[in-house]
């Protein structure tokens, strides 16, 4: 074997094995990365697409794969690329697929019903206007019946209990939806950073 096309072999698993020793690293620490570029990219690329930034994931992925050396590790970053996306642009079906190819853990069923929610409540910027005007509604749809539901619960018990006054119910109500959205996001924010960090490990290492 010639010893340059060694040399980029070589290289291409020191991109790759590096990717988990970068997860530790700032978004901006990764910027300034130079030796491992691709990697330190393509893991921003996956940070964005957990934001549902897919315009920032798409020119950080551009941006490892120009960096990239030999056909083995591009064909890689293209996987990892394609679930990215698909998680940023909330395509859910399209983000199964890609996980099976990348031969990770697929999202669960639980998850991808969350996805497609979120698209319909916030989809992407390319889905045009009328789809974000229905996220708009459905979202205030979504908030007055948890509003009610709220304040059925709290001037139920309250007239079990006693009488309770409409105003009253209406405070307590809110107050009652608070700390279950409250508790409810804070632990399911916790399972989905077990649940991200974990893809991202299982991502990392089937693309070595």
């Amino acid at each position: 074997m010639p010893k340059q096309q060694r040399m980029v072999r070589l290289e291409q698993r020191g991109q790759l094995a590096a990717m988990q020793q970068l997860e530790g690293k700032s978004d901006e620490e990764l910027e300034a990365e130079t030796r491992y570029k691709a990697a330190a990219q393509a893991i921003l690329g996956y940070r964005a697409a957990e934001r549902y930034d897919a315009k920032a994931a798409r020119a950080h992925f551009q941006k490892a794969l120009a960096a990239a050396r030999g056909a083995q590790e591009r064909a890689g970053i293209r996987k990892m690329a394609d679930a990215s996306l698909a998680l940023a642009e909330r395509r859910a079906d399209d983000l199964k697929r890609a996980t099976e190819r990348l031969g990770v853990e697929a999202p669960t069923s639980r998850q991808l019903r969350s996805l497609r929610f979120i698209g319909l409540i916030a989809p992407p910027a390319s889905a045009g206007i009328m789809a974000r005007v229905r996220g708009i509604l459905i979202a205030v749809a979504l908030v007055v019946a948890i509003l009610a539901i709220g304040f059925g619960i709290v001037y139920g018990i309250g007239n079990l209990v006693g009488s309770l006054s409409v105003d009253l119910a209406i405070f307590y109500g809110f107050l009652l939806v608070l700390i279950v959205v409250g508790v409810a996001a804070f632990y399911g924010r916790r399972r989905q950073k077990r649940a991200q960090a974990k893809r991202a490990e299982d991502i990392a290492t089937r693309s070595r």
